[in-house]
């Protein structure tokens, strides 16, 4: 069964933290010195934040695959959605190493499904790369623009 992936960037890691915890009644299953990540079943969802994008707000959304035929099944759907697609295969993100793909929404939204195999030692620098890489394809944000487009960005460029 597939999982919902909300990333959240903050700028106290700590105070999220509390926060979060006391919101979702546990702890993290992960936590590092930039990021945590919360594994619930009730909401089913991977929901994680950071401090590595230095600005806050939904960092991305996702779907998280469980194995590798319903990441199949969603890389199928994404195929049909008529919006560029960034693939990042073996990539190393957050601690993981995974499988994956991004795209973004017609309003600039990114969004990334995902199949993770392993842990990695270091949080990587594919996901920030592949977030600009897949707005900038969806022609959605100029290449300067930050992360998450504004929505009069969004709407100039994606109009044509």
């Amino acid at each position: 069964m597939k999982r919902l992936h909300v990333h959240v960037a903050v700028d106290d890691l700590t105070q999220s933290i509390r926060f979060y915890s006391t919101l979702f009644a546990t702890e993290p299953t992960v936590i590092k010195n930039d990021y945590a990540k919360w594994m619930l079943d009730d909401p089913r969802v991977n929901f994680a934040i950071s401090t590595v994008s230095g600005q806050a707000g939904i960092s991305h959304l996702g779907i998280q695959a469980e194995d590798e035929t319903e990441l199949a099944e969603v890389y199928d759907r994404l195929s049909r959605a008529e919006r560029p697609i960034v693939e990042a295969k073996n990539a190393t993100c957050c601690y993981a190493k995974s499988d994956k793909q991004w795209i973004a929404d017609p309003q600039g939204v990114p969004w990334e499904t995902f199949f993770t195999y392993g842990e990695s030692t270091v949080y990587g620098e594919g996901s920030l790369a592949n977030l600009r890489e897949a707005n900038e394809a969806a022609c959605c944000v100029p290449s300067t623009a930050e992360l998450m487009p504004t929505p009069t960005s969004a709407t100039a460029c994606c109009d044509r």
